[in-house]
C-alpha cells in the first residue's frame, strides 16, 4: 500500500516544478497525482517533462476549468475504490503548503480519519499575508464555524489527509461546491454524515510563489452561502 499526494493545478507552471521535487525529498515513497484543469500556461506539459525521471508522478488531465472541489470530487472519488491507497494528502501547488508537514499528516491518519493542516491552533500561522486577507480568512473561518457548528479552527484549509477508508463512504454527487467552499462541505460531511474522527496540526502557510491568487467575488459568495445552508438544515432536522 502506498500514500498519494493530490495537487490539482491550473497555470500553476512555475510552481509545480519546485514543490514536486519538494515533495519528493520529504515523501520519497508517495505518489503524486497532479490534476490540471487544461492549464493554457503549459502546465500539464511541465509535470510531463517531470515524468520523466519520476516513476511515482501521474497526470490527470481534465477537459477544462471547472473549479477546485470539480477537480478535488473527480480525483478523490476515483482513488477511493484503489484498495492499493492506504492514505490521501491534497495541498496547493502554489507553495503555501510546505511539504515538511506531510510527515505531521500522515502520522495523524494512523488515529484519525481526517487530519487537518491548520493555520489557526496554537503553534500555526501565517507567514507573509495582506492585511485584509488575514481578516478575510479569520472571519471566514469564525462565520463557517459559527454557522457549522463544528469544533474546527480552520475549516477552509486546503492541506489536509484523508485515509482511504473516509474516502469510500464519502458520496461525493452531494457534494455541491465547486469552488473553495468545497472544502468546507467536505470536512462538515465528512464529520456529520460518515462520523470521521478529525484534528489539527499546526502549520506556517506561506503566500504563493509565482503567479496569481484564484481568490474571486464567486469564491467568496459561495463561502458565504454554503455555511447558512448547513444552519438552515440543521434547524429543519429539530423542527
Amino acid at each position: 500500500m502506498y500514500d498519494i499526494v493530490v495537487i490539482p493545478t491550473y497555470n500553476e507552471k512555475e510552481n509545480i516544478g519546485i514543490i514536486i521535487p519538494e515533495i519528493c525529498a520529504v515523501v520519497p515513497d508517495a505518489h503524486i497525482v497532479v490534476v490540471d484543469d487544461n492549464s493554457p500556461d503549459a502546465t500539464a506539459e511541465k509535470v510531463r517533462e517531470l515524468m520523466r525521471d519520476l516513476p511515482q508522478l501521474s497526470l490527470v488531465e481534465r477537459k477544462k476549468k471547472e473549479g477546485l472541489g470539480a477537480a478535488y470530487k473527480d480525483i478523490l472519488s476515483r482513488l477511493a475504490h484503489d484498495r492499493n491507497v492506504r492514505n490521501v494528502i491534497t495541498m496547493d501547488a502554489d507553495g503555501s503548503h510546505d511539504p515538511k508537514y506531510i510527515p505531521d499528516l500522515l502520522r495523524s491518519l494512523r488515529a484519525y480519519d481526517l487530519a487537518i493542516g491548520s493555520r489557526y491552533v496554537r503553534g500555526g500561522g501565517v507567514a507573509t499575508w495582506e492585511r485584509w486577507r488575514m481578516l478575510l480568512s479569520k472571519f471566514g473561518n469564525l462565520y463557517a464555524r459559527t454557522l457549522t457548528r463544528m469544533q474546527l479552527w480552520d475549516l477552509t484549509a486546503g492541506f489536509i489527509g484523508v485515509r482511504r477508508e473516509l474516502l469510500e463512504k464519502v458520496d461525493f454527487t452531494k457534494i455541491g461546491s465547486g469552488g473553495y467552499a468545497y472544502q468546507i462541505e467536505f470536512k462538515v460531511r465528512s464529520v456529520r454524515e460518515y462520523g470521521a474522527r478529525a484534528c489539527e496540526i499546526p502549520i506556517m502557510f506561506h503566500e504563493r510563489r509565482e503567479g496569481e491568487s484564484k481568490l474571486s467575488r464567486q469564491i467568496i459568495r459561495e463561502g458565504i452561502r454554503l455555511p447558512i445552508v448547513f444552519f438552515l438544515r440543521s434547524l429543519w432536522k429539530k423542527s
